[in-house]
């Protein structure tokens, strides 16, 4: 299984902190794995609004896939700090990593890496990226 392709730390420039709920953890007493997901999703909320494109609380794209590699327990009823960074633009796509860690000791639970395609609702198909879209995330990215 190839493993997500997560930057340095140093490269990220967008980080929120957020919570746990205590009843994320499971049975076995860790984080669930599909709370890591809506973890990944608050970040692009936090990210997107932050840029100024979050519209009528609606994304202008669709996640099509995540990879995850999960590296420590998770707990539940804890602060984490998400860590995202967009890493390359393309026509009708781009791709973000992740990376999960707690708070209070900085150890890294998980990270991942997605690809989100732009979508139109409307013909309910993928569409090209906007170009205000594509200039803010870059510029905001140093990305060319």
């Amino acid at each position: 299984m190839e493993r997500p392709h997560v930057p340095e730390a140093s490269q990220f420039r967008f980080r929120v902190r957020l919570r746990t709920r205590w009843c994320d953890e499971d049975n076995q007493q860790v984080l669930n794995n599909a709370v890591y997901l809506t973890l990944f999703e608050e970040a692009r909320l936090a990210y997107f609004t932050q840029l100024g494109f979050l519209r009528a609380n609606q994304f202008p794209f669709l996640l099509a896939q995540t990879n995850v590699v999960f590296v420590a327990l998770g707990r539940g009823g804890v602060e984490v700090d998400l860590e995202a960074r967009t890493t390359s633009l393309g026509t009708t796509s781009f791709t973000q990593s992740y990376r999960v860690l707690d708070a209070a000791r900085g150890t890294v639970w998980a990270q991942a890496e997605a690809r989100l395609v732009i979508y139109d609702p409307g013909s309910g198909a993928k569409r090209a990226m906007e170009p205000a879209f594509r200039a803010a995330i870059a510029g905001f990215e140093g990305l060319d």
